[in-house]
This record gives C-alpha cells, sequence and structure tokens, in this order.
C-alpha cells in the first residue's frame, strides 16, 4: 500500500473527516491515478484510506477514515447500498431521483441519477474512474435496472487529467425519456441535455414555486434562465395566466414549449422567448411591464471562491433588475447554484440588490436542493445551490 504523508499542522481538516486534501498539503508520497493510499500525518498516524489523482489541486480524496476498512468491491457495495436505502426512506415524488451524491454519499466524484428505468452517471474523478466497473455492477446489481448511460463529460474531468466519456455502459435504446415530478410530466434527452439530463435538485422548489404562486395569486410570470421550462410548468399549474420563458437555448425553449402541451396547459398561455436575459430585463424595465412573480435561476457562475467577486457583480445586476420588474407586493425566487458563492455572501449580494433598485423586501423562505442532494456535517461545499423566496415591498 502506498503512503502520502501530509505536511505538519496539516491534518487537521482529515481529523474533522473533510475529505479532500490538496497537494500543498503534501510532503511525500505519490500514486498512480485513482490508486488507494494510505494518508498519514507528518508523525505517521493513519488519517484515511483515499484516492490518488496526481493531475488535480485536490489530491487525496478521502474513501474512509476507519483502519480497519478495505477499499475493494465490497467496500462500493455498501456505500452504495446505504445511499440508495436513504432515497427509499426520503419518498421523493418523482420517478427521477438522484441516487448517489458525491461526497456526501461517501463516494468523492460520483454522481448517479435515476430517469424511470434508466441509470446516468458522471465519473468525475480519478478514484471513481478507476473503480467504474466495480461501480457500475453494483449499481445495476441493487437497483435492478438494465439500462445504464454515462455522462462524464464535465469540465471537472479535464482537471483530473481524464478525458470525457459518454454512452452506453449497459443496455441500449432512446435516451430521450419522460419522467413524472409531482402532478407533472417532464421530457429530457440523457445524452443532450444539461448535468446528467435535467435539473433534479429543483424538484421541490418547483413544486414550492407553483403552492407560491397560487397562494398570492399571481397572474403574471417571468422565468429567467428557463431551460426546459419546469418553472414556467409550475407557475401554469399555480393558475398563473401569463408566463414569460427566456433563455439563449431555442431547443430548450422548445422543449419548455412542449411541456405546456405535455401537461395540459393552453399554448396561450406561454411564451417562449429566445434572448439574452439581462437585455430582455432592461427592455421590460423601459416597456414599463411588471410582473407579479418572476425567477432568476442562472448558471454557475462562480465554481470556486477565486471567481466570487466577478460572479457577484452578476448575480447583483440580475436581481436588481429582477427587483425593479416587479409588481409591489410580487414574489422574487432568486438561486445561485455557485460554490464560490456561500449563502451568506448571496444574501448580501440580493440585499446589494436591493439597494440599488430602492426597493426593500421580506425574506419569505430560504431554500437549497431537494433532500436526495444532501449536504452532510462535514462537508459544507456541498451547499452548492442556494435560494432566497422575497416578497417585494410595495
Amino acid at each position: 500500500m502506498k503512503v502520502i504523508r501530509l505536511r505538519a499542522g496539516r491534518e487537521r481538516s482529515l481529523q474533522r473527516r473533510h475529505p479532500w486534501v490538496f497537494e500543498s498539503a503534501i510532503a511525500k508520497g505519490g500514486a498512480d491515478p485513482g490508486e488507494t493510499v494510505r494518508v498519514e500525518s507528518a508523525e505517521g498516524e493513519f488519517l484515511a484510506w483515499a484516492a490518488f489523482s496526481p493531475a488535480s489541486q485536490i489530491r487525496v480524496r478521502a474513501w474512509s477514515f476507519d483502519a480497519a476498512e478495505r477499499i475493494d468491491a465490497a467496500f462500493f457495495e455498501r456505500r452504495i447500498a446505504r445511499a440508495l436505502a436513504m432515497r427509499e426512506r426520503l419518498q421523493v415524488p418523482s420517478d427521477a431521483v438522484r441516487l448517489v451524491h458525491g461526497e456526501s454519499d461517501g463516494l468523492p466524484g460520483l454522481i448517479v441519477d435515476r430517469y424511470g428505468d434508466t441509470l446516468v452517471a458522471q465519473f468525475g474523478t480519478a478514484g471513481v474512474e478507476r473503480w467504474k466497473t466495480v461501480i457500475v455492477e453494483a449499481l445495476l446489481r441493487q437497483t435492478g435496472l438494465k439500462r445504464f448511460y454515462e455522462r462524464s463529460d464535465a469540465s471537472v474531468r479535464a482537471l483530473e487529467g481524464l478525458p470525457e466519456q459518454t454512452g452506453w455502459l449497459a443496455g441500449e435504446g432512446a435516451t430521450e425519456l419522460t419522467i413524472r415530478e409531482h402532478d407533472w410530466r417532464l421530457s429530457l434527452d440523457i445524452a443532450t441535455g444539461h448535468k446528467t439530463g435535467y435539473y433534479l435538485d429543483q424538484r421541490d422548489n418547483r413544486r414550492r414555486f407553483a403552492e407560491v404562486v397560487r397562494q398570492h395569486g399571481c397572474k403574471r410570470v417571468l422565468n429567467c434562465f428557463s431551460y426546459t421550462g419546469g418553472f414556467s410548468v409550475a407557475a401554469l399549474a399555480g393558475g398563473a395566466e401569463r408566463v414569460i420563458s427566456v433563455d439563449s437555448s431555442g431547443p430548450a425553449l422548445a422543449r419548455a414549449n412542449a411541456h405546456v402541451a405535455l401537461n395540459g396547459f393552453e399554448a396561450a398561455r406561454h411564451e417562449a422567448l429566445d434572448a439574452d436575459v439581462n437585455k430582455t430585463l432592461r427592455a421590460l424595465i423601459a416597456a414599463g411591464e411588471q410582473f407579479d412573480a418572476i425567477v432568476l435561476d442562472p448558471p454557475k457562475l462562480a465554481p470556486t471562491s477565486a471567481h466570487a467577486e466577478r460572479a457577484a457583480r452578476a448575480y447583483k445586476d440580475i436581481n436588481r433588475l429582477g427587483l425593479k420588474l416587479l409588481a409591489p407586493g410580487g414574489l422574487l425566487f432568486t438561486f445561485s447554484c455557485s460554490g464560490g458563492v456561500g449563502p451568506e455572501l448571496f444574501h448580501k449580494i440580493v440585499a446589494g440588490a436591493g439597494m440599488d433598485a430602492q426597493v426593500d423586501a421580506y425574506i419569505l423562505e430560504r431554500v437549497a436542493a431537494a433532500p436526495d442532494h444532501p449536504q452532510t456535517l462535514y462537508f459544507p461545499e456541498g451547499d452548492y445551490l442556494k435560494g432566497l423566496l422575497l416578497l417585494k415591498q410595495g
């Protein structure tokens, strides 16, 4: 077994059960990509069994903090079984569920989503790449499913020195699927859709949006960065009379229109606008438009804290414009999925947007990812999606 020895004083994060060790913390030792290593303190004390990533700044990712545990096929069987059992307890109101959520499930770099009868996975690190065959076999066996598609095309693969890989790992057939979410039906393509095909992390927030649209009688709704219109369907289900979906992807907007029809809503109640969100918000303000509810769900703008300052300016601008467009008493559902922007900073950014817009708002709720995308006590980086539901004072 190869040993990674840390620099003096750099063992504290592993002692707190945080799974990452950066290259700068390592005094000596190395291994092949994904190889299991024994991580020790400067004094030789056992800290963790981990996967080694020679190309990554995150050089070591811990599998286990138990010196007696072996990292073998049985280990992955146990971790996957534990993750599946937790999702079973959650009773997710959908046939599309996140089954494995990386570090939060003790499997760093592994994302597995279930869409009906199909599994879709991202193998994002050298460790899970090395154990891919074992992981795939365990998931197929424990779920009883036959179709397994790989979407290892996220940018993090390059940081690990790994090429992009996509395609069927088991089974075959159409990649176009239809799922059930709450009382709605939504379609996706696991080969081309964002992430593994869809944004499952917003599932409960979409349901909550439908509820507050109905509760507050919102008739005019603007969904920005709408992608395929999940929040637009939610708004229509909540009784909105006019919903505008704004996105810069024509194919995504075509699917949004299809979702409106798939769920039995009148096409006349929905408008899909292929345009830049910032320019659209400014044009709507100039035209004197107002909305009863607005969703701002932009893509990731700050993957790390190093990008936070630039991202803060972008988040502030769209929230300022959104607050100005809201009618008095209107609702703003605003999100950040940037890991480099924490909840406190996001609150500060939105507060600054309110100052610039010269409006105040009540914070009705703070929201996060759906519970099948868990955050654990020891891995705060798992808290990537944060949102505020605001009521504009009038």
